[in-house]
């Protein structure tokens, strides 16, 4: 009779596998999804709007940094002059020393004019599925979580400010469309190690059972 191959591995290298391969997916289709945002950022269209701020909405979007330096993003809604809501990213704030204290954010009082890009979406960092903002800092903001946080109806596209004004954040933007390709390459890189994952567990747990005559 002939020899035949036994596929027979033990439930931790299934385990480790199936880890591996869901790592891979998962990074790899966030990675795409940066691309993807970074290459809709670059065509991107300026636009001019004029409001006021309200303060009471502020979030500040943690884990970005600027030049090497830990901190955050300021994200407020602007009441339009007609009454619509519009969210703005304002600018960078520097983290202090002690995370418990947050950097106090100055918003201008009055109306303002002010200009940016419009964007669909504020960019995404990797936050693990399920996980909800508490309190002032978040991870991500997106338009559906800020809106059922706020109770307010927001426009359907964001804005990041590009226009100075006297409030201490930094607008040092990178410019629209930059990096996308990197992105593209680290989604590549994710979703081969995805399939390695699984070439690896056949290979290591094949073998030959060899008949007895």
């Amino acid at each position: 009779m002939p020899d035949r191959l036994r596929f027979q591995p033990p439930w931790w290298a299934v385990a480790l596998a199936t880890a591996g391969c869901l790592a891979g997916v998962l990074l790899g289709n966030w990675q795409s999804g940066r691309a993807a945002e970074k290459r809709a950022a670059g065509a991107a269209r300026p636009v001019a709007l004029s409001g006021r701020f309200v303060a009471k909405y502020s979030v500040l979007v943690d884990n970005r940094s600027h030049r090497g330096a830990p901190g955050y993003h300021v994200v407020q809604p602007l009441r339009l002059d007609d009454g619509r809501y519009v969210l703005v990213n304002r600018g960078w704030a520097p983290a202090g020393r002690d995370r418990a204290r947050l950097p106090e954010i100055r918003t201008p009082q009055g109306r303002v004019d002010l200009t940016g890009l419009r964007l669909p979406r504020f960019a995404q960092a990797y936050e693990p599925a399920g996980a909800r903002p508490e309190g002032a800092v978040w991870q991500n903001v997106t338009l559906e979580r800020f809106s059922a946080w706020s109770g307010l109806t927001l426009e359907p596209y964001v804005i990041e400010q590009h226009s100075a004004l006297d409030d201490g954040l930094v607008r040092d933007w990178t410019p629209a469309g930059a990096g996308a390709e990197k992105n593209e390459i680290y989604a590549l890189q994710w979703y081969s190690l995805s399939v390695l994952s699984l070439v690896l567990l056949v290979v290591l747990n094949v073998k030959l059972e060899k008949r007895r005559i």
